[in-house]
Protein backbone atom coordinates (compact mmCIF):
# COMPACT_ATOMS: atom_id res chain seq x y z
CA UNK A 1 0.00 0.00 0.00
CA UNK A 2 1.51 3.34 -0.89
CA UNK A 3 1.72 6.02 1.82
CA UNK A 4 -0.04 9.11 1.68
CA UNK A 5 2.01 12.34 -0.51
CA UNK A 6 2.98 15.71 1.69
CA UNK A 7 4.03 18.83 0.35
CA UNK A 8 4.80 21.65 2.37
CA UNK A 9 7.31 24.55 2.05
CA UNK A 10 9.33 27.40 3.75
CA UNK A 11 10.26 30.72 1.68
CA UNK A 12 14.28 31.57 1.98
CA UNK A 13 13.78 35.08 3.73
CA UNK A 14 15.61 34.81 6.68
CA UNK A 15 16.37 32.70 9.95
CA UNK A 16 14.60 30.53 10.56
CA UNK A 17 12.85 31.66 13.97
CA UNK A 18 10.81 30.41 16.95
CA UNK A 19 7.50 31.12 15.44
CA UNK A 20 8.83 29.05 11.89
CA UNK A 21 9.47 26.52 14.13
CA UNK A 22 6.69 25.81 15.96
CA UNK A 23 4.12 26.34 13.34
CA UNK A 24 5.29 24.38 10.70
CA UNK A 25 9.13 23.28 11.32
CA UNK A 26 8.49 20.94 14.59
CA UNK A 27 5.40 19.35 13.04
CA UNK A 28 7.43 18.24 9.68
CA UNK A 29 9.94 16.39 11.16
CA UNK A 30 7.25 14.80 13.76
CA UNK A 31 5.38 13.68 10.57
CA UNK A 32 8.53 12.46 8.68
CA UNK A 33 9.57 10.44 11.38
CA UNK A 34 6.58 8.76 11.99
CA UNK A 35 7.46 6.49 8.82
CA UNK A 36 3.73 7.12 7.12
CA UNK A 37 4.23 9.67 4.73
CA UNK A 38 6.21 10.58 1.57
CA UNK A 39 7.37 13.54 2.38
CA UNK A 40 8.24 16.46 -0.07
CA UNK A 41 9.36 19.60 1.30
CA UNK A 42 11.08 22.43 -0.59
CA UNK A 43 12.81 25.87 -0.29
CA UNK A 44 10.18 28.14 -1.84
CA UNK A 45 12.99 30.16 -4.17
CA UNK A 46 10.39 31.34 -6.94
CA UNK A 47 8.13 32.72 -4.25
CA UNK A 48 10.63 34.71 -2.42
CA UNK A 49 10.89 36.64 -6.40
CA UNK A 50 7.65 38.52 -5.25
CA UNK A 51 9.62 40.11 -2.37
CA UNK A 52 12.61 42.88 -2.12
CA UNK A 53 15.46 40.86 -1.51
CA UNK A 54 18.90 40.77 -3.94
CA UNK A 55 19.94 38.47 -5.95
CA UNK A 56 23.19 37.72 -3.69
CA UNK A 57 21.09 37.92 -0.58
CA UNK A 58 18.48 35.13 -2.06
CA UNK A 59 21.41 33.10 -2.83
CA UNK A 60 23.09 32.89 0.61
CA UNK A 61 19.76 32.98 2.34
CA UNK A 62 18.74 29.45 0.42
CA UNK A 63 21.78 27.69 1.35
CA UNK A 64 21.09 29.14 5.00
CA UNK A 65 17.43 28.09 4.95
CA UNK A 66 18.62 24.40 3.99
CA UNK A 67 21.47 24.33 7.05
CA UNK A 68 18.42 25.01 9.25
CA UNK A 69 16.46 22.87 8.04
CA UNK A 70 18.72 20.35 8.25
CA UNK A 71 20.00 20.75 11.78
CA UNK A 72 16.77 20.90 13.06
CA UNK A 73 16.03 17.88 11.92
CA UNK A 74 14.95 17.24 8.16
CA UNK A 75 16.31 14.36 7.14
CA UNK A 76 16.71 13.55 3.56
CA UNK A 77 16.90 9.84 3.43
CA UNK A 78 13.32 10.34 5.41
CA UNK A 79 11.91 12.90 3.22
CA UNK A 80 12.50 14.90 -0.81
CA UNK A 81 14.09 17.90 0.07
CA UNK A 82 15.19 20.38 -2.48
CA UNK A 83 14.92 23.79 -3.42
CA UNK A 84 11.62 24.40 -5.98
CA UNK A 85 13.72 25.96 -9.21
CA UNK A 86 15.90 23.31 -8.77
CA UNK A 87 12.56 20.82 -10.06
CA UNK A 88 11.03 21.28 -14.06
CA UNK A 89 7.54 21.58 -13.75
CA UNK A 90 6.12 24.14 -11.29
CA UNK A 91 6.08 27.42 -12.85
CA UNK A 92 4.96 25.62 -15.81
CA UNK A 93 2.09 24.25 -13.95
CA UNK A 94 1.39 27.59 -12.62
CA UNK A 95 0.84 29.28 -15.62
CA UNK A 96 -1.81 26.67 -16.89
CA UNK A 97 -3.68 27.08 -13.40
CA UNK A 98 -3.38 31.00 -14.17
CA UNK A 99 -5.23 30.37 -17.08
CA UNK A 100 -8.39 28.23 -15.45
CA UNK A 101 -8.44 30.75 -12.39
CA UNK A 102 -10.82 33.51 -12.33
CA UNK A 103 -9.24 36.86 -11.72
CA UNK A 104 -11.96 37.28 -8.64
CA UNK A 105 -11.07 34.45 -6.71
CA UNK A 106 -7.17 36.03 -6.63
CA UNK A 107 -8.57 39.46 -5.49
CA UNK A 108 -10.38 37.29 -2.56
CA UNK A 109 -6.79 36.42 -1.34
CA UNK A 110 -5.80 38.32 2.24
CA UNK A 111 -2.11 37.26 1.82
CA UNK A 112 -1.91 39.36 -1.53
CA UNK A 113 -3.77 42.31 0.46
CA UNK A 114 -1.43 41.82 3.29
CA UNK A 115 1.94 41.35 1.61
CA UNK A 116 0.82 44.44 -0.93
CA UNK A 117 0.71 47.04 2.45
CA UNK A 118 3.82 45.76 3.82
CA UNK A 119 5.82 46.04 0.68
CA UNK A 120 3.53 49.22 -1.29
CA UNK A 121 6.58 50.30 -3.56
CA UNK A 122 7.01 46.43 -4.91
CA UNK A 123 3.37 45.55 -5.77
CA UNK A 124 4.02 42.61 -8.62
CA UNK A 125 1.87 40.12 -10.45
CA UNK A 126 4.15 37.29 -8.75
CA UNK A 127 2.17 38.03 -5.43
CA UNK A 128 -1.00 38.05 -7.10
CA UNK A 129 -0.72 34.93 -8.91
CA UNK A 130 1.25 33.89 -5.90
CA UNK A 131 -1.65 31.27 -4.43
CA UNK A 132 -1.82 29.65 -8.63
CA UNK A 133 2.23 28.94 -8.22
CA UNK A 134 1.48 27.22 -5.16
CA UNK A 135 -1.46 25.09 -6.15
CA UNK A 136 0.81 24.26 -8.61
CA UNK A 137 3.90 23.07 -5.97
CA UNK A 138 1.54 21.11 -4.14
CA UNK A 139 -0.65 19.19 -6.65
CA UNK A 140 2.83 18.52 -9.07
CA UNK A 141 4.03 16.80 -6.76
CA UNK A 142 0.31 14.52 -6.04
CA UNK A 143 -0.34 15.77 -2.51
CA UNK A 144 -2.83 13.68 -0.74
CA UNK A 145 -2.50 15.96 2.74
CA UNK A 146 -0.65 19.67 3.31
CA UNK A 147 -0.03 20.57 6.89
CA UNK A 148 -1.51 23.92 7.58
CA UNK A 149 -2.35 26.45 9.90
CA UNK A 150 -5.56 28.17 10.28
CA UNK A 151 -3.83 31.32 8.54
CA UNK A 152 -3.36 29.04 5.31
CA UNK A 153 -6.67 27.38 5.30
CA UNK A 154 -7.92 29.51 2.34
CA UNK A 155 -5.14 29.28 0.11
CA UNK A 156 -4.81 25.52 0.48
CA UNK A 157 -8.92 25.82 -0.55
CA UNK A 158 -8.39 27.81 -3.67
CA UNK A 159 -5.54 24.55 -4.49
CA UNK A 160 -8.77 22.40 -4.54
CA UNK A 161 -10.84 24.71 -6.49
CA UNK A 162 -8.03 24.96 -9.33
CA UNK A 163 -7.80 20.91 -8.98
CA UNK A 164 -11.88 20.91 -9.49
CA UNK A 165 -11.99 23.67 -11.90
CA UNK A 166 -9.37 22.24 -14.25
CA UNK A 167 -11.16 18.46 -14.03
CA UNK A 168 -14.37 19.92 -15.27
CA UNK A 169 -12.82 21.46 -18.02
CA UNK A 170 -9.82 18.61 -19.39
CA UNK A 171 -10.99 15.87 -17.18
CA UNK A 172 -10.86 13.92 -13.77
CA UNK A 173 -6.85 13.82 -12.99
CA UNK A 174 -6.24 15.64 -9.86
CA UNK A 175 -7.12 14.12 -6.53
CA UNK A 176 -8.78 16.46 -3.83
CA UNK A 177 -6.36 17.77 -1.50
CA UNK A 178 -7.01 17.62 1.81
CA UNK A 179 -6.01 19.87 5.16
CA UNK A 180 -3.86 17.94 7.46
CA UNK A 181 -4.59 20.74 10.53
CA UNK A 182 -2.63 20.58 13.25
CA UNK A 183 -2.61 22.73 16.48
CA UNK A 184 0.60 25.08 16.37
CA UNK A 185 1.27 27.44 19.61
CA UNK A 186 0.59 30.75 17.97
CA UNK A 187 4.12 32.58 18.81
CA UNK A 188 3.58 36.77 19.19
CA UNK A 189 5.87 39.12 18.49
CA UNK A 190 8.09 40.23 21.64
CA UNK A 191 7.81 43.61 21.28
CA UNK A 192 4.19 43.77 19.74
CA UNK A 193 2.11 40.60 21.33
CA UNK A 194 -0.51 42.12 19.71
CA UNK A 195 0.89 40.66 16.40
CA UNK A 196 2.32 37.14 15.17
CA UNK A 197 6.01 36.82 15.50
CA UNK A 198 7.59 38.05 12.16
CA UNK A 199 11.04 39.04 10.49
CA UNK A 200 9.27 41.69 8.57
CA UNK A 201 8.40 43.56 11.88
CA UNK A 202 12.68 43.77 12.90
CA UNK A 203 14.79 41.79 14.63
CA UNK A 204 14.38 42.77 18.34
CA UNK A 205 10.51 41.01 17.76
CA UNK A 206 11.55 37.42 16.62
CA UNK A 207 13.88 34.78 18.47
CA UNK A 208 16.18 32.78 15.57
CA UNK A 209 16.98 29.81 16.07
CA UNK A 210 20.48 30.75 15.63
CA UNK A 211 20.58 33.27 18.04
CA UNK A 212 23.24 32.95 20.68
CA UNK A 213 22.67 32.59 23.89
CA UNK A 214 23.59 36.49 24.83
CA UNK A 215 21.16 37.55 21.97
CA UNK A 216 18.17 35.35 23.04
CA UNK A 217 18.72 36.70 26.75
CA UNK A 218 18.81 40.32 25.72
CA UNK A 219 16.31 39.73 23.70
CA UNK A 220 13.62 38.41 25.89
CA UNK A 221 15.29 41.13 28.55
CA UNK A 222 13.16 43.95 26.36
CA UNK A 223 10.04 41.51 25.62
CA UNK A 224 7.04 43.43 26.44
CA UNK A 225 5.22 41.83 30.08
CA UNK A 226 3.40 44.06 32.32
CA UNK A 227 2.85 46.63 35.21
CA UNK A 228 1.92 43.93 37.55
CA UNK A 229 0.53 40.40 38.04
CA UNK A 230 -2.94 39.54 38.38
CA UNK A 231 -4.27 40.74 34.90
CA UNK A 232 -4.40 39.41 31.34
CA UNK A 233 -1.00 40.40 29.40
CA UNK A 234 -0.35 39.32 25.99
CA UNK A 235 2.85 39.32 26.44
CA UNK A 236 3.26 37.45 29.72
CA UNK A 237 0.93 35.08 28.04
CA UNK A 238 3.63 34.70 24.87
CA UNK A 239 6.19 34.15 27.46
CA UNK A 240 4.41 31.10 29.24
CA UNK A 241 3.90 29.65 25.57
CA UNK A 242 7.40 29.35 24.84
CA UNK A 243 8.51 28.55 28.48
CA UNK A 244 5.56 25.58 27.58
CA UNK A 245 6.85 24.61 24.67
CA UNK A 246 10.82 24.79 24.87
CA UNK A 247 11.34 24.75 29.36
CA UNK A 248 10.07 23.29 32.05
CA UNK A 249 6.26 22.33 32.59
CA UNK A 250 6.32 22.52 36.33
CA UNK A 251 8.81 26.02 36.51
CA UNK A 252 5.70 26.91 34.47
CA UNK A 253 2.83 25.97 36.85
CA UNK A 254 5.04 27.94 39.48
CA UNK A 255 5.05 31.02 37.20
CA UNK A 256 1.30 31.05 36.10
CA UNK A 257 0.37 30.24 40.08
CA UNK A 258 2.58 33.22 40.90
CA UNK A 259 0.85 35.37 37.99
CA UNK A 260 -2.68 34.78 39.59
CA UNK A 261 -1.34 35.71 42.78
CA UNK A 262 0.28 38.99 41.56
CA UNK A 263 3.61 37.98 42.91
CA UNK A 264 4.93 37.34 39.77
CA UNK A 265 8.60 38.42 38.94
CA UNK A 266 8.78 39.15 35.56
CA UNK A 267 12.59 39.18 35.55
CA UNK A 268 12.86 36.06 36.85
CA UNK A 269 9.83 34.54 33.80
CA UNK A 270 11.97 36.27 31.41
CA UNK A 271 15.70 34.16 33.02
CA UNK A 272 13.71 31.11 32.52
CA UNK A 273 12.31 31.75 29.24
CA UNK A 274 15.40 32.76 27.81
CA UNK A 275 17.49 29.54 29.54
CA UNK A 276 14.93 27.12 28.23
CA UNK A 277 15.12 28.66 24.49
CA UNK A 278 19.07 28.69 24.76
CA UNK A 279 19.11 25.03 25.97
CA UNK A 280 16.25 23.71 23.40
CA UNK A 281 18.48 24.90 20.24
CA UNK A 282 22.23 24.36 21.71
CA UNK A 283 22.54 21.00 19.35
CA UNK A 284 20.64 23.11 16.39
CA UNK A 285 23.33 25.65 16.89
CA UNK A 286 26.44 23.44 17.00
CA UNK A 287 24.66 21.29 13.76
CA UNK A 288 24.18 24.09 11.48
CA UNK A 289 27.96 25.59 12.09
CA UNK A 290 29.00 22.66 11.21
CA UNK A 291 26.70 21.99 8.25
CA UNK A 292 27.78 26.00 6.96
CA UNK A 293 31.39 24.59 6.94
CA UNK A 294 30.50 21.90 4.14
CA UNK A 295 28.47 23.54 1.54
CA UNK A 296 29.32 21.09 -1.28
CA UNK A 297 27.34 18.60 1.38
CA UNK A 298 24.99 21.36 1.42
CA UNK A 299 24.00 21.26 -2.52
CA UNK A 300 25.11 17.37 -3.36
CA UNK A 301 22.17 17.12 -0.48
CA UNK A 302 19.97 19.26 -2.69
CA UNK A 303 20.96 18.24 -6.14
CA UNK A 304 19.87 14.75 -4.81
CA UNK A 305 16.47 15.70 -3.66
CA UNK A 306 15.96 17.43 -7.08
CA UNK A 307 16.79 14.53 -8.98
CA UNK A 308 14.38 12.48 -6.94
CA UNK A 309 11.43 14.58 -6.38
CA UNK A 310 11.86 15.56 -10.85
CA UNK A 311 10.63 12.23 -12.43
CA UNK A 312 6.53 12.67 -9.96
CA UNK A 313 6.73 16.21 -11.81
CA UNK A 314 7.58 15.44 -15.01
CA UNK A 315 5.10 12.68 -14.86
CA UNK A 316 2.30 15.47 -13.52
CA UNK A 317 3.53 18.04 -16.20
CA UNK A 318 3.47 15.96 -19.14
CA UNK A 319 0.24 14.36 -18.57
CA UNK A 320 -1.39 18.12 -17.78
CA UNK A 321 0.10 19.34 -20.88
CA UNK A 322 -1.96 16.01 -22.78
CA UNK A 323 -4.80 16.81 -21.11
CA UNK A 324 -5.00 20.66 -22.16
CA UNK A 325 -4.07 19.98 -25.99
CA UNK A 326 -0.38 21.00 -25.77
CA UNK A 327 1.12 17.78 -25.74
Amino acid sequence: MSKEIIVSAVQPTGNLHVGNYLGAVKNWVELQNTGRYDMYIFIADLHSLTGDMSAEDRKEQILKTAVELLAVGIDPDKTTFFVQSHVVGSAELGWIFNCITPIAELERMTQFKDKSAKQNKNINSGLFTYPTLMAADILLYGANKVPVGNDQIQHLELTRKIGRWFNNRFGDYFAEVQDLLTETPKVMSLLDPTKKMSKSAGLGHVIELADEPNIIENKIKKAVTASSGGGKSLGVDNLFTLVENFGDKNELKKFKQAEKDSTIKYSELKKLTSDSINEYFSDFRKKREELLMDRDKIAEILIKGAEKAQPKATQTLEEVKKLVGIA
